[in-house]
């Protein structure tokens, strides 16, 4: 029998590109010494290391309140740490935080929890905390700062949970970012995916969908180009799928989404690796978050397939 139980997953971002520039037995030391912080900060809290993944900590606690508490002082320390690092060579961390139970075998650990968690921390952006309600919830209203992003889609879950993004920073800013609800929205009888416009600069390109799947990309290979050095060779894809149009982030660093919401308010997601269905209209973030307003951006706009058939009978006419 299993037992209820919070699980911490805390990962770095950019090792990869630490390694490059540090060379591996340097950079192999530098990843060592934090992982070990991290974990003793886990311990610290009460909690305990199950294992290191190379550049993260798999860590489980007996409550939510003291795992987030843990994860707190991470993301509060690091940062302080950053600001004195050469910025080629920092390394974020981003965290997944989930209740429920737990199973030991060998001492090893299993679990939709586990599973959960781990999940959460690849969708996390750098700098963030991910938690599942079943973690807010172990506070009763209070003590933590947190916003939701409604029901997230996570591979191998057949229902989306409610995920929060957990507030770290000691003064939480107006101009901090509204991350967006990722929840499915309504779809009327004739939304059905049609085309997507995008733009970037002075570049504009219109991709019906049985012209889809295209890549957003450095290089010439893909079908929307974006010259800048964060943005990877082939970094994400656009594809039609069951009637909507998926963006799949396939990159190195990232992919960044926002929504126009209808009243002019905007939020904004990170994928890592991951997948959510565009509608409307909004902007995406290759290689760096939106909240940086030099990060190359890509606006687009969806429309209905329906939609695009009565005005082209109306342009027949």
């Amino acid at each position: 029998m299993g037992a209820t139980s919070t699980v911490v997953f805390a990962d770095l971002t950019g090792s990869t590109r630490v390694f490059e520039a540090m060379g591996n037995a340097r950079a192999t030391e530098t990843v060592t010494r934090l992982t070990q912080w991290i974990g003793g900060v886990c311990e610290a809290h009460g909690g305990r290391v199950v294992k290191s993944l190379g550049d993260g900590v798999f860590a489980i606690f007996g409550d939510g309140v003291s795992a987030t508490k843990a994860v707190l002082e991470m993301q509060r320390n690091h940062q302080k740490r950053l600001q004195t690092w050469p910025a080629p060579l920092r390394m974020e961390l981003q965290i997944g935080v989930a209740s429920g139970e737990v199973v030991e075998v060998d001492g090893d650990c299993y679990g939709d929890a586990v599973n959960t968690a781990s999940r959460l921390s690849d969708l996390a952006g750098p700098g963030q905390i991910w938690a599942t309600e079943s973690v807010i919830e172990q506070f009763n209203g209070g003590e933590v700062r947190h916003r939701s992003l409604g029901p997230i889609n996570i591979r191998g879950k057949s229902e989306m949970p409610v995920i929060h993004r957990v507030d770290w920073q000691d003064e939480v800013s107006e101009f901090l970012t509204m991350p967006a609800t990722l929840a499915q929205q309504p779809r009327g009888a004739d939304s059905s995916f049609g085309q997507i416009e995008l733009a970037w600069l002075d570049v504009r390109s219109m991709f019906r969908a049985a012209e889809l799947p295209i890549h957003l990309g450095r290089v010439d290979e893909a079908q929307f180009v974006v010259n800048d050095p964060r943005v990877s060779r082939l970094h994400a894809r656009i594809e039609a799928r069951q009637g909507s149009c998926v963006l799949v982030d396939v990159s190195t660093y990232g992919t960044w989404v926002r929504f126009h919401g209808t009243a002019g308010a905007s939020g904004e997601i990170a994928l890592r690796r991951d997948e959510c269905v565009l509608h409307g209209s909004g902007e995406i973030g290759l290689g760096a978050p939106l909240s940086d307003f030099s990060a190359p951006t890509i606006s687009f706009n969806t429309t209905g397939g329906n939609v695009l058939l009565a005005r082209r009978d109306m342009r027949e006419r």
